[in-house]
């Protein structure tokens, strides 16, 4: 079947190309600025066409663990929520990274902490590449800022995640997952058999055959030297992760003498400022991180030694921040920019916060 070119939003883009990708099962639970991604899926019964199990949890906790249950047989499974309900799956998060299981997460942003409100944010960062859960483990994170991404980046997530049998999530906001845009959906996939499923993933669950005995997946491991020989392997995987999967734009950078740094929707209020700045004669660029992890430090430290100084432009109270400062590594100058609680700020504020911060200081 040939792509289709559609008006939706991201939440609904997310639930359409999962479908196309032949995902096997989605668990989730329900909650604003999200809940399309699950309302999408019940409304397109794919269980009637794909085969594909979508199943609303008694919670989010619930759901964590039937992705885990999911993932452990190899199947294509995902879940989705907003950031109290991504809390409540820390620690099956964790167990997921921990057994070594492919899956995909998607987190809408919305303010917090606590409950806080239902508008959009980027405060999970810190929990999202930093480790929410606990032990040493990383969650590969793509941030998309378009409709168009949202749906992309199913099947990115999906294939980074069993490239290196590690969950991937998508980090947005409810800008992106709540704004309507067109997007060209994927053709559909079909979904793989068991024996293909075997063939991709002969550590899963799949019971014993004639030619191999039944596996066991746990995140247990009582002897700490055997733990510490995991882990250290978990640290290679991840070294080679950070090798081989960093993705970035660099937008109007080759001649900038100051440069945004932004992901997600705040990329794209730092694209109108740009356009802002060079009407006043500011060379203004702007690096945006497609993966918050693996992160672009390299690029970010290159471009440190030719320009005045870096802006971050960040919905939360500033936490990308820190990254950039890791990367540039004292050579140039690094603020920060951002508004939090659910304001999303404009391409005007942000301009002005680039001249008095860096340009002016």
């Amino acid at each position: 079947m040939s792509q289709e070119i559609s008006l939706m939003k991201g939440n609904e883009a997310i639930a359409h190309a999962a479908i196309r990708y032949g995902v096997d099962g989605y668990f989730g639970y329900p909650i604003t600025p999200q809940s399309e991604i699950i309302e999408t899926l019940m409304d397109a019964a794919p269980w009637k066409t794909t085969g594909m199990v979508v199943l609303q949890a008694e919670s989010e906790t619930a759901s964590i663990n039937m992705v885990y249950g999911g993932a452990s047989c190899g199947k294509y499974v995902m879940t989705s929520s907003s950031s109290p309900g991504i809390s409540l799956m820390q620690e099956g998060i964790s167990y997921l990274a921990g057994a070594e299981l492919p899956c995909l997460l998607v987190n809408v942003q919305r303010g917090g902490p606590g409950l806080g409100t239902i508008q959009p944010s980027q405060a999970d960062y810190f929990q999202t590449v930093k480790g929410g859960g606990h032990g040493d483990y990383r969650l590969i994170t793509l941030a998309p800022n378009s409709v168009q991404e949202m749906a992309d980046f199913v099947s990115l997530g999906f294939e980074l995640a069993f490239k290196y049998r590690n969950p991937a999530m998508i980090l947005t906001d409810g800008v992106i997952g709540q704004m309507m845009e067109k997007v060209r959906l994927p053709e559909y996939r079909r979904r793989r058999t068991e024996q293909e499923i075997r063939k991709q993933c002969p550590w899963a669950t799949l019971g014993k055959t004639p030619d191999r005995e039944p596996n066991i997946i746990t995140s247990l491991e009582l002897d700490p030297e055997i733990q510490e020989q995991n882990n250290i392997r978990f640290q290679n995987k991840y070294r080679e992760v950070e090798k081989n999967e960093v993705r970035y734009e660099e937008i109007k950078c080759d001649d900038a003498d100051y440069i945004f740094v932004a992901f997600g929707s705040a990329s794209r209020i730092c694209q109108r400022a740009i356009d802002l700045a060079r009407e006043e004669g500011y060379k203004v660029g702007m690096i945006r991180p497609i993966t918050l992890w693996p992160y672009p430090y390299d690029i970010i430290n290159r471009y440190a030694d030719k320009v005045k100084g870096f802006l971050t432009v960040e919905m939360n109270a500033g936490q990308m921040v820190e990254d950039v400062r890791l990367a540039v590594n004292g050579k140039t100058k690094v603020e920060y920019f951002g508004r939090m609680g659910g304001i999303v700020p404009g391409p005007d504020e942000a301009l002005a916060a680039l001249k008095e911060k860096i340009i002016n200081a």
